[in-house]
């Protein structure tokens, strides 16, 4: 009679066992199937991603510009450069940049001078700029962006790059996409406008320069913001995406925990793979 106890007892033990490694096969399925959807249902690249490392950046006047790398190994992609929005850090795209390196992307997201702190990450640029008595305004951080775009030129051997602006910063891509003509691929910008002028020029007026691929959205109510910067842009590849909801504004648009993001995604790989694939 022991025994038969003993018997029953590990019969219902393995049942459980096998329930158990079932459910963590299902849920790993499911995180799966997330991470797929999440990025237009695209597989994982067969390149190597490398940890994320931290570094400075010198800037043209000295200051140290603190940047998160998320490289991929033996990409062909152009890298892109991820620059936050106002009162942020290179915490924006904590949760982005990892959905680009899936894409084959190596990225690069910097502290501009001009911003505070994200997702639990400092700004530690502006407290570099804060503590050397150094401006931080919107357009003090055009050199924080030349420092990154030269530092990824030559870092990676590339002569191409993705230049991918958010709020004030997809203004000041705009303005270097004539700088570096022949090097951005291709300008992504989340909630432009005319935030401010730069050597008294609007942004309408750099705008009016471009003939890279450029890519806009925005939340549905900033429309007018951008309309005569987009229409100003005689690029024949340029692309928009406005929410048929309220939607968000700048990068934030593509986090999880934003309503629709899936379909902001969608329009950001669709004009990746048309122009920086």
């Amino acid at each position: 009679m022991r025994y038969t106890f003993i018997l029953i007892a590990l019969l219902v033990l393995t049942q459980c066992k096998d329930t158990s490694a079932n459910h963590n096969i299902e849920q790993s399925n499911l995180t799966d199937h997330i991470s797929q959807t999440t990025t237009n249902d695209k597989p994982m690249t067969s390149n190597t991603v490398k940890d994320v490392r931290t570094t400075i950046i010198q800037s043209k006047d000295g200051l140290a510009i603190t940047a998160d790398i998320y490289e991929v190994e033996n990409s062909d992609k152009p890298v892109i450069l991820l620059f936050h929005q106002a009162r942020y850090s290179r915490g924006e795209y904590i949760e982005i940049a990892p959905k680009l390196n899936e894409l084959g992307y190596t990225c690069v997201a910097i502290d501009q001078r001009s911003g505070d702190s994200v997702n639990g990450v400092d700004n530690e640029t502006y407290k570099a700029a804060k503590a050397a008595g150094k401006g931080t305004e919107f357009v003090d951080a055009i050199d924080d962006l030349r420092a990154a775009i030269d530092f990824a030129l030559a870092e990676f051997y590339t002569d191409q790059v993705v230049l991918w602006g958010s709020s004030y910063s997809s203004s000041l891509v705009l303005i270097l996409g004539n700088e570096y003509a022949d090097q951005a691929a291709a300008i992504l910008s989340f909630a432009p406008g005319e935030y401010f002028t730069y050597e008294e020029k609007k942004i309408e007026d750099y705008a009016a320069g471009l003939n890279t691929p450029v890519f806009f959205t925005s939340a549905k109510n900033e429309y007018n913001n951008w309309k005569a910067i987009y229409e100003s842009i005689p690029s024949t590849s340029k692309d928009n995406y406005l929410p048929e909801d309220q939607g968000y504004h700048g990068s934030k648009a593509l986090w999880e925990k934003s309503k629709g993001y899936k379909t902001y995604w969608e329009h950001v790989i669709s004009f990746l793979e048309a122009h920086a694939g």
